[in-house]
């Protein structure tokens, strides 16, 4: 074992302690898969990334992201702290945006003033769910079918499946049944009041380790009903969704389509440890 450069990141906000926590090892290099998701049950978060060199001309580093029982091939908040903790690091983009070789391939992070966008990669599965699967989450939901007003696909690595209500305080309300919901991972979004500082409130509901956990504030869910929501007209091409309410959090996604249609996925990061870990 060694001792490697180490930093836990709260990620979509500017505010520490009300976003979503992330575990980064800035020197991933000579882990062994085991020992990588080891380390991340161990901390008992949402996400664990392990920062490496990168295969890729391209690339400006590399990066592995494990949640509780398994690695992930892309997730929105992960990217976001752990390019935040390459940076603080001393890190050096080669281009005018950092590049970061993932799972799911090269994944362009841009600077926003205070704040890192991503840049929302492709949906692998998009369109309508099937109507047996919006019955079965309503009914692991706690709600009746035709509370459900548009739903779709948003799978984009995690398999989400999207459903929007009609009313922020419906989405806050929910109780969902683990035993109902096993196996899904589940994105639940709707609109804010007129005269809200957000335009939606969202929820992401995924199992770990066969528990349905809730997650704070969620990156890849936010990019993918993003590009759900704005392709169906559901929602502006700039906007900002709160998520994590129902938690105690007080998550701020920011969400922009630019004149080339590419989604940018943002939100502020700040440090709240930064140390070794002997790995």
């Amino acid at each position: 074992m060694t001792s490697r450069a180490f930093q836990q990141i709260d990620v979509f906000t500017d505010t520490p302690y009300l976003g979503n926590p992330l575990a980064v090892v800035l020197d991933g290099s000579g882990l062994t898969t085991e020992a990588m998701q080891r380390f991340t049950d161990w901390t008992n978060l949402s996400e664990c990334t392990f920062v490496l060199p990168p295969t890729h001309a391209e690339a400006d580093y590399r990066v592995r992201i494990f949640c509780p029982g398994r690695e992930l091939p892309f997730a929105g908040h992960p990217t976001l702290g752990t390019c935040h903790a390459w940076l603080q690091a001393g890190g050096q983009p080669r281009g005018e945006h950092v590049v970061q070789e993932c799972g799911v391939g090269l994944v362009s992070i841009k600077r926003d003033g205070a704040r890192l966008a991503f840049a929302a990669p492709p949906l692998r599965r998009s369109g309508p769910l099937d109507e047996a699967d919006v019955a079965l989450i309503a009914r692991g939901l706690g709600i009746a079918r035709d509370a459900i007003v548009a739903h779709a696909w948003c799978e984009n690595g995690p398999p989400w499946r999207g459903v929007m209500l009609r009313t922020a305080a419906q989405v806050l309300a929910l109780k969902p049944n683990a035993t109902v919901l096993a196996g899904l991972d589940i994105g639940v979004v709707a609109p804010q009041p007129a005269d809200a500082d957000t335009a939606f409130e969202v929820r992401a509901f995924f199992h770990t380790h066969d528990t349905l956990s809730e997650d704070p504030v969620t990156g890849s869910l936010n990019a993918a009903v993003a590009q759900w929501l704005i392709g169906a007209g559901l929602a502006p091409d700039r906007y900002v969704a709160a998520q994590g309410t129902a938690m105690g959090r007080a998550g701020r996604v920011h969400i922009e389509r630019d004149a080339g249609g590419t989604i940018w996925v943002g939100g502020a990061s700040v440090t709240c440890i930064s140390g070794q870990v002997v790995l």
